[in-house]
């Protein structure tokens, strides 16, 4: 068996696949034999060549003992990436979008290539292992490598092959990838005799069609191309098994961690994203997302309260689940949503909520959601700061009805006494706030919940700015609805 090691350094590989158009944003994942070969031949001729440590033919002999065996591979947690950036072109003051695709790994995680029944002779590996101790990259010259040869590997999770199916379980194995490999060395030479047994070929692909497959890999890219190669001549097609989520982000828990944690933000992603003014149903979305996905991990009945924010003990005060949107960049529409639970959540809840991945009703659209952190309130973003002053985002509505002695004013001070909040020392009632580039009033926002049969005091709302005696933590919501967005104040840092 032969087994090889590589670390990123960067984080990062790029490589885009022979048949794709770069701004494609497409990746070759797990990186191609053919190019891995390639990879090795640029190295040795690079800082291997002028040694006087290996000749030529002890390259020739490994290229053709790799281009055997297809090779199986390991791969870590990887995630699709890109960047976008202008590039600017010969006529001045113009630029082109271009899309940087790459795959984003940990710097610390391996990917192993392992070729299950490949022995190589003495001088063959050492040569090899030169070159991998000197080789600085793989795939384009940003996809900075670390490479050693290992005498063991994890076991495989991408194997050459276009079986998807278990056949006994019926389980899903993977997807089909499509890569290039290497023909062996046997195979390149039946191949060239048939190109070059044409007269009229041989004077145009002669020099696309060396005599030997290491010369052959070596022939530049632009060459094959000018001569209408529609792919390398001493490579082929083959087909990988890998596993679905094989380019998947995966959140890795913080090793400090701990297992008990209150606020958990996710990304909201869709065309277009809902305005601030629906924050209410999109709270409303959130909770029915979770609450469906607890039922799935769960059962019906085995729902946490502080999730569903039912069958709460006495004296509760307002600690279970806040499902709070929120417009982080401030251009009017909501793109972060906050579940905060003052009380604390488990291991349970996290189970739960690291499997959400949508909000959708059938009248108001559906939008993805991207988990991006899981932890205290300091991950929460400027909602969870300390201040002395709050104003509102979304339309207060008082939860009592109003009476002699308990108006309006009254009502928040009776609200924040109950939460154990400092007494405000100042009120101040706002006509109206900025909600993007646009001012709004309270009637321009969504002010009543679904749900049937509610005693809802205020179908008005109104905005404040309130001051409180000493600093206060976020997050901030008073009055009717506000587990759901309604009431939400941020703070003000002068």
């Amino acid at each position: 068996m032969l087994a090889i090691s590589f670390t990123f350094p960067a984080g990062r590989y790029h490589a885009t696949p022979w048949d794709r158009h770069v701004n494609e944003g497409a990746v070759a994942w797990p990186p191609e034999p053919w190019r891995f070969l390639r990879a090795l031949i640029s190295t040795w001729h690079h800082k291997i060549k002028y040694s006087e440590k290996h000749q030529e033919s002890a390259l020739r002999a490994l290229i053709d003992s790799l281009a055997v065996e297809l090779p199986q591979y390991t791969l870590p947690a990887a995630s699709h990436s890109h960047t976008r950036h202008y590039m600017p072109q010969w006529k001045a003051g113009s630029t082109s979008l271009v899309f940087d695709a790459f795959v984003a790994v940990s710097r610390n995680e391996h990917l192993y290539i392992t070729w299950p029944n490949l022995d190589l002779p003495n001088d063959q590996a050492r040569l090899l292992e030169n070159l991998l101790e000197v080789m600085s990259y793989l795939g384009r010259a940003e996809s900075w490598v670390k490479g050693r040869r290992v005498l063991e590997s994890p076991a495989p999770n991408c194997i050459p092959g276009d079986q998807t199916l278990d056949q006994t379980t019926g389980e899903i194995l993977g997807e089909i990838v499509t890569l290039f490999a290497p023909l062996p060395a046997d195979e390149y030479l039946i191949l060239r005799e048939q190109f070059l047994s044409d007269k009229r070929t041989v004077k145009k692909l002669s020099s696309t069609l060396p005599e030997t497959l290491l010369d052959a890999i070596s022939v530049e890219t632009s060459d094959l191309r000018k001569h209408g190669w529609s792919q390398p001549p001493a490579a082929r097609k083959v087909h990988y098994v890998r596993p679905l989520d094989a380019l998947r982000p995966k959140r890795v828990p913080r090793k400090d961690a701990l297992p008990v944690f209150n606020t958990v933000r996710y990304l909201l992603v869709g065309k277009p994203l809902p305005r601030v003014e629906d924050s209410v149903r999109i709270g409303e979305l959130l909770r029915q997302a979770v609450m469906s996905q607890a039922k799935r991990e769960l059962g019906e009945d085995a729902i946490p309260p502080i999730i569903s924010g039912h069958d709460l003990p006495p004296g509760n005060r307002h600690q279970h689940a806040f499902y709070l949107p929120w417009d982080a960049n401030g251009d009017g529409r909501i793109d972060r949503l906050l579940l905060h639970v003052p009380a604390g959540m488990g291991l349970k809840e996290r189970r739960i909520l690291e499997k959400l991945h949508r909000i959708w009703s059938r009248n108001n659209g559906e939008w993805q959601l991207v988990l991006e952190d899981i932890g205290d309130v300091s991950i929460g973003g400027q909602l969870m700061q300390h201040s002395r002053e709050w104003h509102s985002t979304t339309p207060y509505l008082h939860p009592w009805h109003v009476k002699k002695g308990l108006g309006i004013e009254a009502q928040i001070l009776r609200e924040c006494s109950e939460r154990n909040l400092p007494e405000p020392i100042a009120l101040e009632r706002l006509e109206h706030i900025r909600v993007g580039k646009q001012t709004r009033r309270p009637v321009h926002f969504l002010r009543f919940r679904r749900k049937y049969g509610l005693n809802q005091p205020d179908r008005h709302g109104s905005f404040w700015r309130i001051n409180f005696s000493e600093p206060v933590s976020g997050p901030l919501a008073l009055g009717f609805g506000c587990h759901f967005g309604l009431g939400l104040f941020a703070p003000i840092n002068n």
